[in-house]
């Protein structure tokens, strides 16, 4: 599977390969009879992707190997659908994965192995479609034998209280939050989140990880804005230090990221270069009052009557980098003072 272009692709694939995250998750989430049958103090994760590639925008998966307590082995195959509505032909779909992880099996070890597939679902409502394939067929009796059947788990994080998600630290604090992404109530509940990332803070990715929490954060969430965001940080940290400079180059780089988009647009429909240069320094100019006012605050959005007023895009890029190192207001006045 290539690069994920999806926020929330990128973001299952990051939380879910935190330590521990896909232990815990199988521990909690799985039917209690199937978690006893599994070793989970060190599930195997697999590095192919067995999803098709003309469902890449739709879908991102992850495989792990783990092994039975009798000493026999599992896949147990872990299916993320991050889209907002419930898919009626899942169980279609995660079945054609499932022949491709058997495939797999066959090639690398020369059997073929269990699977339990698991569809993790964070939608705005509660998944409505039933999870096994016989299903999506209208079955007389005496046809039901001929069809193949199974069953998928499903993890509807809207059935579950924020109480159970949080009880799982290292699967939860990704899990509470996609719970939430598509939710007008994400800035009242971002404050929980990071507390609960605070608990796994001593682990060495902890710092990654929060900045995989912000990234989500800034391109996927709608209706929150960057200051709300440091609002959060803060309550939790007061003296914010290295975590408010980073939530500012999140968003600075958002806001060059969905610049350099409108610039292409605008680009391309009007056939000029100045269109991708307008929507450049209009990105530029978003991150870098985002950045100022996360960084330095008031001080900070003091400067912002004399950056509108430049033009030269590589000034302001050279002054968007500079925010990140920056450790005062005056020195970021001294970069487009000097071309004076």
């Amino acid at each position: 599977m290539g690069e994920l272009s999806n926020p929330h692709d990128k973001f299952f694939k990051e939380a879910f390969t935190q330590p521990g995250a896909a232990a815990e998750f199988l521990r909690h989430y799985l039917p209690a009879d199937v978690a006893a049958l599994l070793d989970l103090t060190e599930p195997r994760l697999v590095k192919d992707s067995f999803v098709d590639e003309t469902l890449q925008e739709q879908f991102a998966d992850l495989l792990y190997e783990v092994r039975l307590l009798d000493g026999h082995d599992a896949y147990i195959y872990v299916l993320f659908e991050h889209k907002s509505y419930a898919d009626p032909l899942v169980a279609f779909q995660v079945l054609r994965y499932m022949v491709r992880v058997w495939d797999y099996g066959l090639r690398q070890r020369a059997r073929l192995w269990p699977i339990v597939p698991v569809v993790v679902y964070h939608g705005a409502t509660r998944w409505s479609v039933a999870a096994d394939l016989h299903s999506l067929f209208d079955l007389p009796a005496a046809l039901q034998p001929s069809v193949p059947n199974y069953r998928y788990w499903l993890c509807d994080l809207s059935a579950y209280s924020d109480a159970e998600i949080a009880g799982t630290a290292a699967a939860g604090v990704g899990l509470l939050l996609m719970k939430y992404i598509f939710r007008p109530d994400l800035r009242e509940r971002l404050p929980d989140v990071l507390a609960l990332w605070q608990t796994m803070a001593q682990q060495e990715t902890a710092l990654g990880y929060l900045e995989a929490l912000l990234r989500y954060v800034a391109t996927a969430a709608e209706g929150i804005t960057a200051e709300e965001v440091r609002a959060a940080v803060e309550k939790l940290t007061p003296q914010g230090g290295g975590i408010m400079t980073t939530i500012a180059q999140q968003w600075m780089r958002l806001g060059e990221q969905r610049g350099e988009q409108r610039g292409e647009q605008r680009g391309e429909q009007r056939g000029e270069q100045r269109g991708e240069q307008r929507g450049l320094r209009q990105g530029l100019l978003t991150g870098i009052r985002l950045g100022l006012k996360l960084k330095f605050g008031a001080e900070g959005a003091a400067l912002l009557p004399e950056v509108y007023r430049i033009e030269d895009v590589a000034l302001l890029q050279a002054l968007q980098d500079g925010i990140e190192v920056a450790s005062t207001p005056e020195e970021l006045r001294r970069i487009y003072q000097q071309t004076n």
